[in-house]
Order: structure tokens, then C-alpha cells, then sequence
């Protein structure tokens, strides 16, 4: 499969959160994410938001909202998702500034990158480190 154009990435992962206004604020203020759109029902439920950083992207929702998705999610575990980023150091002292659970601090590996593991407000673990694989793109 050819890698999308324009700007779009290719893979998005999406999560559930019961509290999903709750997990967008620790996203971007504690994680530096860039909201880019949010879509809530009339009682305040989360039905899609798009948060941004750097060339991918995460979409959110509330759990409990119902549709195949939120079905199908029902019993999911947390889930895990790496992001790129090009200070590790910075993006980990803002994450710690804004009371982010982290898991291991900024570590060098064998391998050449740096990075470090955090979990957010409803269980999911996130690493953020300079690794990035590379798809010939």
C-alpha cells in the first residue's frame, strides 16, 4: 500500500477514554499535542477528536458512546503508542511539569535513540523518543 499524501498519515492509532475531555487536556498540555478538532454530542461525550504532533496524528473518543467501534472496544486493554519527537528531554520536563504518570525517565538505548515511557490519565502507555522507522518515504 502506497503512503498517504498531502500531509495525511498513514496510520492513526485511536483511543477510548471514559474521560476523553479529561485525556485531550493531558494530551496537549502535559504532552504537547495540538488539538486539531473535536466533535462532542449534546450531552458533552467526545464522539472524534484529531490531535496532532509532528507528521501523525491520535484520534479520541468517549468510551460508552456507542456505534461497531466503541462496541468492539468495550474490553480492549490499554493500549501502547510511540511518538517522535526531536527533544526528548524538553517534551519529558513539560510532560513532568503538568503531573504526567512517568514510567521511565529519558534513556539512551543500544540501538541509538532516546526516549522515555509515560501513561496517561486512563492507563495507555506512551513512549516518545527519537526513533522513527523508516517506511522509504
Amino acid at each position: 500500500m502506497a503512503p498517504m499524501g498531502g500531509g495525511r498519515p498513514g496510520i492513526c492509532p485511536t483511543l477510548l477514554y471514559t474521560d476523553a475531555k479529561a485525556a485531550i487536556r493531558q494530551l496537549t498540555q502535559g504532552l504537547g499535542f495540538t488539538e486539531l478538532t473535536v466533535y462532542e454530542a449534546a450531552d458533552g461525550k467526545v464522539l472524534h477528536a484529531e490531535l496532532v504532533q509532528g507528521n501523525g496524528a491520535v484520534m479520541i473518543a468517549s468510551k460508552g458512546r456507542g456505534g461497531p467501534f466503541d462496541t468492539a472496544m468495550r474490553h480492549a486493554g490499554p493500549a501502547g503508542v510511540h511518538v517522535v519527537v526531536d527533544d526528548v528531554d524538553a517534551h519529558h520536563r513539560r510532560a513532568a511539569a503538568h503531573g504526567v504518570e512517568i514510567l521511565a525517565p529519558p534513556t539512551d538505548q543500544d540501538y541509538g535513540a532516546r526516549d522515555y515511557l509515560a501513561r496517561d490519565v486512563e492507563g495507555n502507555v506512551w513512549s516518545f523518543g527519537t526513533y522513527a522507522p523508516d517506511i522509504g518515504v
